[in-house]
């Protein structure tokens, strides 16, 4: 993740961690979360991201799923372009765009 999205990493949330609700293990995730002013958390351990947790800090909890069916609604020929380079992309096993989703 760091070496795809370099200028998303999120520094000086550390003091934020033990102030958190949420599940012990994803703390440090919900604190640089509040710190990056980020409005959404994608995550598959939803479970762990309790909504009376995140309402405090304005922050939704989504599976990747949901996000990229989000992403597809609003941007629909971005996100089949995007999906047509993941199957070209694809060696081993190729798959098909039908396989991949």
């Amino acid at each position: 993740m760091e070496r795809a999205f370099p200028e998303a990493e999120v520094a000086g949330y550390e003091s934020l961690v033990e102030r958190m609700r949420n599940d012990p293990k994803d703390r440090h995730v919900l604190a640089a979360a509040v710190r990056g002013g980020a409005q959404l958390i994608v995550t598959a351990n939803i479970s762990d991201f309790p909504d009376g947790v995140l309402k405090d800090f304005a922050i939704t909890a989504v599976t990747p799923d949901e996000f990229l069916k989000d992403l597809l609604g609003l941007y629909p020929s971005q996100m089949l372009a995007m999906l047509r380079e993941l199957v070209q992309a694809k060696r081993r096993p190729p798959m098909t765009e039908l396989e991949i989703l």
